[in-house]
């Protein structure tokens, strides 16, 4: 179809929510569109419907999107319905799209004072690069005042449309930012250059300032359309209210129950915002979805409905009933893992699901750890959305760096990797001058390092990290590899710089994300036990090495904040606790444990068929397993919409005598002596509970969690393990 011929062509196949959408009347316009309620078809109709049905001139149209991605659909779409020819008219884009477009005729005009048509555009490492060049400049330390951060409190104040010259420095560390805000844009003015902020702040200072530019654009453009008004900020805002004074007709669809990106600038407060700016706005609510079953919709809105202060909706479906949604708990996060795997395997044996149709979701990045082993240990792919793969991300190949040196005195280039991280003073200069001299002298870089004497700082620093390096060397069989890890990981100031990753003694999203690798990490290393360092480095650089299985057709990893916007068949949440899902920084802020709500909402309802709910009883924290509370959002849940139970209170992640394992048992374990729930007792490590036991030629092998040691595999003719109460 490549023109518009009827208005039933248009409208044929919509609900009558979704009719009233399009046929709105001229005005503004509120469409609160649920998940999966077709919010996209109703967008790309509403423009069509304007141009074939009310003789709009397409370049007398804005219409407003999130991502590159989205526009290029969407115009995709409208060109189908209307032509391509009218469709070349629209003005259609993201947010910072349009407003380059604005400045650069406005600027090509001289309409903006101190920007020619020429000006460019810095990307996110050209800022943070103009922003660690003032800090050198004003004499400040990048490990105090770090660039990330700094920036971050810049790109802020555009957002909320605050000038250089009006940044209030509530603490010393504002104080400091200001100061750099206003050499910044100095710079950038200098360059002839605008960062992504300025687009938006710089247009709305332009409509703000020059009354014929202003005027020109209001009386252009008749109608003004966004998509996911729920993710606006202040300037976005203030640019689309902006633009439509003249016309009134603005038209936002969003939902505001989706608003999960507060942590970059969204206030989903905007659409209260429209409500008291136009009091005679007319809002409609797209509540039937075309995606998931009842139960599921009915489970979200369980969750959604406690939030505070927002519009009720009803979200129905004609898919009625579906599969109850699966409730289970787990002894860890590792039995979480591989129930995950077992059960992906199941349902594709079944042919109930293909693997790329089905999602596993989490809350922060770090959970992918117990994930991606258990897929790898299954020898199966997986795709890691939005993240980098755990053994690969900077801060695990960093502190695996320092353990291969002190297992590996002779590893140039861990060391290499890890000499200068945190940052001691020693450049490559100096680095590379030792290793040619190593190399002259064929001798390994420890014996030069501690055995020469060096001049200058840089070589004052090389000998006190030489002194660090032997002294972890010295220790290596002497501790076990979590306290190893613990040591080293203090003792050279590693855990320091992450640590310090904050802003006024707030941690950072990404110092907390880093951080919390880490400690996955470390509980790897606690599960090692009494094992050599060898061991453990040759058992990470298997699961790393393996660690690029990756095909089309593959379940996806993912975090929840990254499946906005996605749909599977099949999902799996795991890590359902307090303190991870809700996240502990939102324990005691009403906002954020809102966000949180709203996030599990987005989720939920990413789900068609099949939804998983998953939580260990015990979290690990520092090689150390301590019980762990439910998420409320599982006791949100109604009964009967759940296959499973919840156990509430640290009693239930005690009592392992009872716990049995929900884990289908790969091999048959009708010959075994020990079955999965058996209580044991072992000499050395105390007493545990059997995860699983299978049959080895004429001995038994027998995984078991310890109270005291983690997870161990033993023999059981050998290790000396024997049974104190039975599940059976």
């Amino acid at each position: 179809m490549t023109e518009l011929h009827s208005l039933s062509s248009l409208l044929d196949g919509l609900n009558p929510q979704q009719r009233t959408a399009i046929e709105a009347k001229d005005g503004p316009t509120l469409i609160i569109a649920g998940p999966g309620s077709g919010k996209t078809r109703v967008l790309i109709s509403r423009v069509a419907w304007l141009v074939g049905m009310h003789n709009v001139y397409p370049y007398r149209i804005m219409a407003v999107t999130f991502t590159n991605k989205a526009s290029r659909e969407m115009r995709e779409r409208i060109n189908n319905l209307i032509g391509i020819e009218k469709t070349s008219e629209l003005m259609l884009g993201t947010f910072h799209s349009i407003c380059a477009r604005i400045l650069r005729r406005a600027s090509a005009t001289n309409e903006i004072p101190g920007i020619d048509r020429n000006f460019v555009i810095y990307d996110s490492d050209d800022q943070l690069n103009v922003v660690k060049a003032i800090l050198k400049e004003l004499n400040l330390d990048e490990k105090k005042y770090r660039p990330q951060a700094v920036h971050a409190a810049i790109s802020s104040a555009k957002n909320e449309l605050i000038a250089p010259e009006k940044y209030h420095a509530e603490t010393y560390f504002n104080e400091i930012a200001g100061r750099v805000y206003t050499r910044y844009n100095q710079v950038l003015r200098t360059n002839n250059a605008l960062d992504f902020d300025d687009l938006l702040m710089e247009t709305v200072h332009l409509l703000r300032d020059n009354a014929a530019v202003r005027e020109r654009l209001q009386e252009r453009y008749t109608h003004i359309l966004i998509d996911e008004f729920q993710d606006t900020n202040i300037a976005q805002y203030k640019l689309v209210q902006t633009l439509s004074a003249q016309h009134g007709n603005l038209y936002a669809v969003g939902d505001p129950d989706q608003s999960i990106y507060a942590w970059r600038g969204a206030d989903y407060r905007n659409v209260l915002r429209l409500r008291e700016d136009y009091p005679q706005l007319n809002t409609i609510a797209l509540e039937q979805n075309y995606r998931s079953t009842q139960t599921i919709l009915n489970a979200a809105m369980a969750i959604i409905r406690r939030n505070p202060n927002r519009q009720h909706i009803d979200l129905f479906t004609q898919r009625q009933g579906g599969p109850a949604i699966v409730l289970r708990e787990f002894f860890n996060e590792d039995e979480e893992g591989q129930y995950v795997v077992d059960t992906i395997a199941d349902l594709v044996r079944q042919n109930l699901a293909q693997p790329r149709n089905m999602a596993v979701m989490y809350r922060t990045n770090a959970q992918s750890r117990a994930i991606e082993d258990a897929f790898i240990r299954a020898g199966l792919p997986y795709k890691l959305v939005g993240g980098t793969r755990f053994y690969a991300r900077r801060e695990i190949k960093d502190v695996l760096a320092y353990l291969r040196i002190v297992n590996n005195p002779r590893d140039a280039v861990s060391l290499a990797r890890i000499i200068n991280a945190p940052t001691r003073g020693i450049g490559e200069k100096t680095l590379a001058q030792l290793e040619a001299t190593a190399r002259a002298e064929n001798i390994s870089m420890l014996e030069l390092i501690t055995q020469r004497e060096m001049a200058g700082r840089g070589g004052r620093a090389v000998k006190e990290f030489g002194a660090l390096w032997q002294s972890w060397i010295a220790l290596k069989d002497e501790l076990p590899v979590g306290r190893l890890f613990d040591h080293i990981l203090e003792s050279s100031g590693y855990a320091k710089s992450v640590r310090e990753e904050d802003e006024n003694g707030r941690k950072t999203e990404e110092g907390d994300e880093r951080w919390a690798n880490l400690m996955e990490l470390r509980n790897v290393a606690g599960e090692a036990g009494d094992a050599p360092l060898t061991d453990f480095l040759n058992d990470i650089a298997l699961v790393s090495e393996t660690d690029n299985l990756e095909a089309a057709d593959a379940p996806t990893l993912l975090t929840l904040h990254a499946a906005k916007g996605l749909e599977y068949g099949v999902v799996f949440i795991i890590g359902l606790v307090e303190g991870v899902l809700p996240h502990q920084r939102s324990l005691e802020d009403t906002e954020q444990m809102a966000e949180e709500r709203r996030l599990m909402y987005v989720g939920i309802t990413r789900a068609r068929d099949r939804l998983y709910l998953l939580r260990p009883m015990r979290r690990s924290q520092w090689g150390m397993s301590e019980p762990a509370e439910p998420s409320r959002f599982l006791t949100d849940l109604p009964a009967e919409l759940i296959d499973g139970k919840v156990r509430k209170g640290a009693a239930a992640a005690q009592s392992t005598a009872s716990w049995k394992p929900q884990t289908r048992e790969r091999t048959s374990t009708q010959d075994t002596q020990f079955k999965p729930g058996d209580r044991v007792s072992h000499p050395k490590f105390g007493e545990g509970i059997v995860l699983r036991s299978t049959r080895s030629r004429d001995d038994e092998e027998v995984e078991v969690f310890f109270q005291n040691a983690g997870a161990k595999r033993l023999s059981a003719s050998l290790s000396g393990i024997t049974k104190v109460i039975s599940r059976r």
